[in-house]
């Protein structure tokens, strides 16, 4: 594939990609949340079934604007951003594997990202 295509599938599924990355902040965020919460029925729990919940539905509307092989991968972003908000909020230690596995997934996301043809 050359790199011209790569650019013209990202710019293809531009809408979609950007859509499906603002679903996996707020799932990401939303799982946080329902963490801190600590099991409890609180408005942490809450508010966090409101972040995933509007992923989700954010998720739904970014179909509409690419192809599903392109944009669905766009949500394993939050396998990473969950990393990050682990060790920021959590003091979860990062370890050298789990630093390799983010990167492996940010690769492979870039790939498929520009793998529309």
């Amino acid at each position: 594939m050359t790199f011209s295509l790569f650019l013209a599938s990202l710019r293809k599924n531009k809408k979609g990609i950007l859509l499906m990355l603002v679903s996996a902040v707020c799932v990401a965020f939303g799982q946080l949340l329902w963490k801190l919460s600590g099991g409890s029925l609180n408005l942490t729990l809450l508010f966090g079934f409101v972040l995933y919940g509007t992923g989700a539905l954010i998720m739904i509307i970014a179909y509409r604007y690419g192809s599903l092989s392109v944009l669905h991968p766009f949500l394993s972003v939050g396998y990473g951003l969950s990393v990050v908000l682990g060790h920021l909020f959590l003091s979860e230690t990062v370890g050298i594997l789990k630093v390799i596995g983010v990167i492996a997934i940010a690769i492979g996301v870039t790939l498929i990202g520009g793998g529309d043809e």
